[in-house]
């Protein structure tokens, strides 16, 4: 196993330097997703990362495969994160999909002939995604008839399936989800405007609008009572497999400052000379060290009870280092730091766009706050001194 995770990080550091890195730029000005970019991914086995082998996937385990986005991240944020969501996407059609839906679909997402997407924040609730209006009406012959919208949808219009999370009840609560898969020329199935967005122009977001859209059993990926759970779960990959990108682009943010600061010539010297410089840059050197060693970690608890908290500590830390990575870098260069060839104007708006998708710093430190009542619950009463109240 260990000889092919280094074969498939060596693929994602070649895709970096080949693919992504020579065209990011032309990638936004023309703002149309890269197949030809993503076929290429799919060639080097990118798409298929956890997938079993039997349906043409690489077969590794999340806290390996995850490590590839930290390579895809040193070229661009916003295409890590999009072959991540299609990464889960693949994982749980190949794992939990009906047999009929894997014939028809596994191997054509694993070779990234097909991309898929994930859909479950809704316009009216955000983070809140218990507050679902998304409805699906299960019909006599056994077709589900879906109405509602999704918001903040990514590769909308572009993957060719996209995994839905629904309600099937109006009852409050989770209890009635489920996750259909909806491909995109079925009936019904449309999208809004593309979102403006900063720096990843090329990466279509938008709402998705479905009106009475009909599919079959057959496209059930998780059955009504575990759609919410199943959410719950890829949204701990995708944050763990956000803050994995974020290690790459502090990473390119830092090689960027370094190649700079070890050319400018002033006071006599190098920028990379003065004490408050290094200063600079070894706090950010230091944060992704820090980062690296918290999201892999985070990456082994996947799938286990401390999971959920650990995907929020990642969540919380790494991306808000990025951030910090990216505006220190670009101090470094003072007003260089502003210009586009640089990159590093592009670099703090992905940074800031990866602190939001999936669960923002905020919802991350919610997580983390409940695990800290049930771990104070546990504890023992703190002893009060003779003559003192408990406050």
């Amino acid at each position: 196993m260990t000889d092919k995770i280094d074969e498939i990080l060596e693929a994602a550091r070649r895709h970096c330097n080949e693919v992504i890195k020579p065209n990011v730029d032309a990638w936004n000005e023309a703002g149309v997703w890269p197949r030809a970019a993503s076929d290429a991914a799919g060639a080097a086995g990118l798409t298929g990362l956890y997938a079993p082998e039997e349906w043409g996937g690489q077969g590794l385990p999340l806290a390996e495969g995850i490590r590839v986005y930290e390579e895809l991240g040193k070229g661009d944020g916003a295409y890590a994160f999009a072959l991540s969501m299609h990464n889960i996407c693949t994982f749980a059609v190949c794992g939990y999909g009906t047999d009929t839906f894997k014939q028809k679909w596994a191997r054509d997402l694993t070779s990234g002939r097909k991309l898929a997407n994930f859909a479950l924040t809704e316009p009216q609730s955000g983070s809140d995604a218990v507050t679902m209006y998304t409805r699906a009406q299960i019909n006599d012959d056994g077709t589900w008839t879906i109405s509602g919208s999704k918001a903040w949808v990514s590769l909308a219009g572009e993957a060719d399936v996209y995994l839905t999370v629904v309600k099937t009840s109006d009852a409050p609560g989770h209890k009635d989800m489920a996750m259909i898969a909806i491909p995109k020329d079925t009936p019904g199935l449309t999208f809004g405007p593309r979102y403006e967005t900063p720096s990843y122009e090329f990466l279509p977001m938008s709402e998705m609008y479905l009106d009475n859209v009909t599919v079959s059993d057959e496209n059930i990926i998780l059955p009504i009572g575990q759609g919410f759970q199943g959410a719950l779960m890829a949204i701990d990959i995708a944050r763990v497999s956000i803050a994995s990108g974020c290690c790459g682009l502090m990473e390119a943010a830092l090689d960027t400052a370094l190649a700079y600061a070890l050319r400018r010539k002033m006071f006599g010297g190098v920028n990379l000379d003065l004490e408050g410089i290094q200063w600079m840059l070894g706090d950010v050197a230091t944060n992704l060290e820090a980062s690296r060693l918290l999201y892999r970690e985070a990456a082994r608890k996947l799938g286990t009870p401390e999971g959920p908290v650990w995907a929020a500590h990642a969540k919380r830390f790494v991306p808000d280092a990025a951030v910090d990575a990216a505006n220190t870098c670009t101090q470094v260069l003072g007003g260089m730091g502003l210009l586009k060839p640089y990159g590093l104007d592009r670099l703090s708006r992905l940074a800031q766009m990866l602190r939001i998708v999936d669960g923002t710093t905020e919802i991350s430190r919610v997580v983390i706050g409940r695990a800290l009542q049930k771990r104070a619950a546990a504890l023992d009463p703190v002893p009060v001194p003779k003559g003192y109240g408990e406050g």
